[in-house]
């Protein structure tokens, strides 16, 4: 028995005592150290995920110790540090997913992970009291002393790594470095735009002055973000609203031709647009990495395409979990990868998460990590 926050309906969290099953046949039981409050909690929490379920555990950017293992377990071993990941990666030799260096998108458990429910389609979270079984989130549920995932959505990384620092490479740093460079893949002397500098935006910052971009514009409606933008890379800062001029053409103008590579980090459709229509004529790439409120869709003019953009999407930024993160994580501790810019404030004890969660909406922080 141990403590969790469960968000029992919209906007509705509660400290609930609850019991944690041991792991069935290849899953894992561990021990939350750190939990990172990522936006798409609070996405989920405020009732825009069209997966979202209640009640529920939320939480999935974490910094864990292995606890046990199922039967079949070979991978990890109790005492093992580790990092579990939403997007798995099972290895099959028949899973062409895995088997390609085209995705990372292994859809092994994706059908019941969407459904708030372990492979074998039950859960492992019940109220110490009533009994009443908690919904799973996005196969991760961190938001609890101990929580079960499956062996395949564990990334086993070396234990010298802060795992209070290294919990966020769970979800959204991880997205925005992959974004630039599994799937974009942006050479030395590109231009770079990026749309909405969170903690998303800024690793795709990061990573883009790393892969060795000439020109990085950095664009949020929030100028008080502009400083962290430009200590990590960016070369220019925009503010769509300073401007009657749509930031599509702004960019434009600037450049000539556009953009080589865009990105949009904010889930907000018509920036999604502004990004494509930013992108270089006859080669530009505009990734879509925010994730839209439930119907929303997408749209341009084709003419934006035949005159040669590509629109392109990425899910925790192409990297094969089990493989990729332990990777970022070398590379942290190597000193090669920054870690701790995106830290904006510390809270100590599980009961601490509603406060973390509030400090996320002031729009001033970019990870608030909390400490079991």
């Amino acid at each position: 028995m141990c403590n969790a926050i469960v968000a029992m309906g919209v906007n509705q969290l509660e400290q609930r005592k609850v019991r944690v099953a041991p792991p069935a046949p290849g899953e894992v039981r561990l021990k939350v150290v750190a939990n990172a409050i990522c936006h798409t909690d609070l996405y989920t929490l405020e009732g825009s995920d069209p997966e979202g379920l209640f009640p529920s555990i939320l939480g999935h950017e974490a910094g864990c110790i292995v606890e046990s293992v199922g039967k079949g377990v070979t991978s990890v071993v109790a005492g093992d540090h580790v990092i579990p990941c939403y997007t798995p990666q099972c290895k099959k030799a028949d899973c062409i997913f895995c088997q390609s260096n085209k995705t990372n998108l292994c859809p092994e458990i994706r059908a019941t992970q969407g459904q708030g429910v372990m492979p074998d389609g039950t859960v492992r979270f019940a109220d110490a009291e009533t009994g009443v079984p908690y919904h799973h989130f996005m196969g991760c549920s961190t938001f609890c002393e101990y929580t079960v995932v499956p062996e395949i959505a564990v990334a086993k990384i070396d234990q010298a790594a802060d795992l209070g620092t290294v919990c966020m490479l769970g979800c959204g740093v991880t997205t925005g470095i992959g974004a630039v460079r599994n799937t974009t893949q942006v050479e030395a002397g590109s231009s770079v735009a990026v749309f909405g500098l969170g903690a998303i935006g800024l690793a795709v910052i990061q990573a883009a002055k790393l892969a060795g971009a000439s020109r990085i514009f950095a664009i949020d409606v929030n100028e008080d973000k502009f400083g962290n933008a430009l200590s990590l890379g960016a070369t220019d800062t925009l503010n769509p609203l300073a401007s009657e001029t749509p930031i599509q053409q702004v960019l434009v103008g600037m450049t000539k031709w556009g953009v080589d590579y865009t990105y949009d980090c904010t889930g907000n459709v018509d920036v999604m647009r502004s990004a494509l229509e930013a992108a270089h004529r006859g080669w530009g790439v505009s990734c879509v990495i925010g994730v839209a409120a439930a119907g929303k869709e997408i749209s341009t003019r084709p003419f934006q395409l035949v005159t040669g953009r590509k629109w392109m999407g990425t899910a925790f930024g192409g990297y094969k979990a089990r493989d990729g993160v332990p990777e970022l994580v070398t590379e942290y501790l190597e000193g090669g990868l920054k870690l701790d810019h995106f830290v904006s404030s510390r809270f100590d004890g599980l009961g601490a998460t509603q406060e973390a969660i509030d400090s996320m909406h002031s729009g001033k922080v970019l990870r608030a990590i909390v400490s079991y």
